[in-house]
């Protein structure tokens, strides 16, 4: 067996020679690397997906300049942790000495007032901030600090980094190099990986550990194949699940189950998160996109209902929060489905980029000087409030896409009638 230090923690980089992805940050030449090269480095916050090396960076960055490093989770530390973090790098500042380093993991997590009692610090100098956040930091870091930090987007590993980190590790790790390891196929453990290096390396802990429990390395090679990737993750699922390290997976099965209209499963997966320590806010920003992707217009109440959810979320905390998000993941589940809105619009991207800007037709253009008038612009524009019903049958498309439809109309109640109406408006022009 391997020995009681993750291969993740072991196979964490030191330096950035050693550093895997984002290129466009730390390649050669690139804005981070030069920042540090520099020795002179700003506030900012690291904003990516899992597992794609921020806690990493941060340190490599620390150790590279020679500065003290501090750490809190916003998972688990309040104000009280943060101003005594900062006392501390306080008092062991001496004269003319550069900022130590706070590195706070999740920061979208932090309240506005644990938020608030870092901008002094950053303000002053006293620490050089660095967040790391999975969440947008538009929405989830407060503008005080947001406008003091440069904020620098990681990306999800791609095929090639994956790779490289499986091929350096078996051949580098202090304890895999002495084993006959190796990769036949790539393709399950990286589409488990989902582009996190964390969540790789977990699962390749596995299988070798699994594989080690089972056969004599010493008589023939560990072959990891994507039979055997499959096969041992889904025996030790819960393994696998520790530290939320299955996150995507059970919001990927919570979203599917309400869009497959299961109350039960859907209810199910919501405890899951909620037991894992979830950010609630989280969750009740996935339902409002649920809301309009798979409900739409079947029930338009379901988006009104999934946004008063997500407002009261961030009003109440937990753990009242949990009911709040129980009835509308038990209300969404229940509403009939329609995905309408997104197969218009992602159509309709579709034909822009294919077809690139068109001309506006003259009769739909704004007119506000007297030259645009003269050559035509609002010429013949017909107020539908005028005619009955509030309807003339105009064009209001380019030219070239006369007659082009991309809203359909699904089989619910309420589409059903919009249907009716865009025959009875439109009789064959878009084929309604």
């Amino acid at each position: 067996m391997l020995n009681n230090q993750p291969l993740a923690d072991r196979m964490r980089p030191k330096t950035l020679d050693d550093y895997t992805g984002q290129r466009h940050l730390v390649g050669q030449g690139a804005i981070l690397r030069k920042m540090i090269e520099s020795g002179s480095i700003s506030s900012f916050i690291l904003w990516g997906p899992p597992g794609v090396g921020k806690t990493t960076l941060a340190r490599i960055i620390a150790n590279n300049l020679n500065r003290p490093f501090y750490q809190l989770s916003a998972v688990n530390s309040g104000v009280k942790d943060i101003r005594e973090t900062i006392e501390n790098a306080k008092n062991n500042k001496f004269f003319n000495s550069p900022s130590p380093i706070l590195f706070i993991d999740e920061i979208h997590r932090f309240s506005k007032s644990q938020q608030d009692s870092l901008l002094g610090a950053v303000e002053q100098g006293i620490v050089i901030l660095i967040g790391a956040t999975t969440e947008n930091p538009s929405f989830e870091v407060i503008s005080p600090l947001l406008s003091r930090c440069q904020v620098y987007i990681l990306k999800s590993l791609d095929k090639d980094d994956l790779i490289q980190i499986l091929n350096h590790t078996i051949t580098n790790d202090v304890e895999l190099k002495k084993l006959p390891i190796k990769i036949v196929e790539y393709e399950a453990i990286l589409r488990i990986s989902g582009g996190d290096a964390r969540k790789l390396l977990n699962a390749l802990e596995l299988v070798v550990n699994s594989a080690l429990s089972n056969d004599n390395p010493a008589k023939h090679d560990i072959l990891i194949t994507n039979d055997l990737v499959i096969e041992r993750i889904q025996e030790n699922i819960a393994l696998y699940d520790k530290n939320g390290e299955m996150h995507y997976d059970v919001i990927s099965a919570f979203i599917k189950s309400i869009r497959g209209s299961d109350p039960n499963a859907a209810v199910y997966y919501l405890a899951r998160m909620i037991a894992a320590g979830e950010d609630p806010l989280f969750i009740a920003r996935r339902l409002v996109v649920l809301s309009s992707e798979d409900i739409g217009l079947a029930n338009a109440n379901a988006f009104l209902m999934a946004t008063s959810c997500f407002n009261a979320v961030h009003q109440t905390g937990m753990p009242e929060s949990r009911i709040i998000l129980s009835e509308t993941v038990i209300y969404l589940a229940n509403s009939q489905k329609s995905n309408s809105a997104i197969m218009a619009i992602d159509e309709a991207l579709d034909l822009v980029k294919n077809t690139g800007d068109l001309p506006v037709p003259l009769h739909l253009r704004n007119a506000p000087t007297k030259l645009m008038k003269d050559i035509g612009y609002g010429a013949g524009y017909k107020y539908a409030h005028n005619f009955t019903d509030h309807f003339i049958s105009d064009e209001y498309l380019p030219a070239q896409l006369s007659g082009t439809k991309l809203y359909s109309p699904q089989d619910n109640a309420r589409e059903n009638e919009f249907l009716i109406r865009l025959q009875h408006l439109w009789k064959e022009k878009y084929g309604y």
